[in-house]
């Protein structure tokens, strides 16, 4: 409570003398006891949870579009590239074209794939349906599924017509 109130006070304030200095040095005078922080509990979450589908699949979605923000980013710079001219256009082309670019563009594939199914799982969560845990874990298992089976498709396609 104490250093709730110290913290909220400026040094412009009346009732803090010493300005900033003061709250540097808060808890001066005070023994170790009582300068150290309560023990909490820490959260079981790790313990006490069983892993299943829907945990992973969650993670994976804020992967995925965390990873399409990077996908963005990628595109404009490929447009910027294109309106720069061929020089840059090219280089940026053989930056995407290596072994490095190619698995990120795989990465890209994969975020799309996952995310636009596992968004189309989370309307039919928003119209109140499928909240089953066995089902919901069913779901996830499809939606992973199906960005695998999706994105290992479109590269092959790429590749049997030249575009890899």
């Amino acid at each position: 409570m104490r250093l709730i109130a110290v913290l909220s006070l400026t040094p412009f304030d009346a009732g803090l003398k010493g300005g900033w200095k003061s709250i540097l040095s808060w808890g001066e005078g005070m023994s170790d006891n009582a300068r150290r922080l309560p023990d909490r509990p820490t959260s079981p979450h790790l313990t006490v949870w069983r892993w299943h589908a829907t945990m992973l699949s969650s993670i994976l979605h804020r992967a995925s579009g965390v990873s399409l923000y990077a996908g963005a980013l990628i595109l404009a710079a490929w447009a910027i590239c294109l309106a720069v001219g061929p020089e840059c256009y090219a280089g940026y082309m053989a930056l995407l074209g290596g072994p490095i670019g190619k698995i990120v563009l795989l990465g890209l594939t994969a975020a799309i794939f996952y995310h636009t199914a596992n968004g189309i799982r989370h309307l039919v969560w928003d119209a109140g349906k499928a909240f089953d845990p066995k089902f919901s874990d069913l779901t996830a298992i499809v939606v992973i599924a199906f960005t695998v089976a999706a994105t290992a498709a479109t590269w092959i396609i790429a590749g049997m017509t030249g575009g890899l």
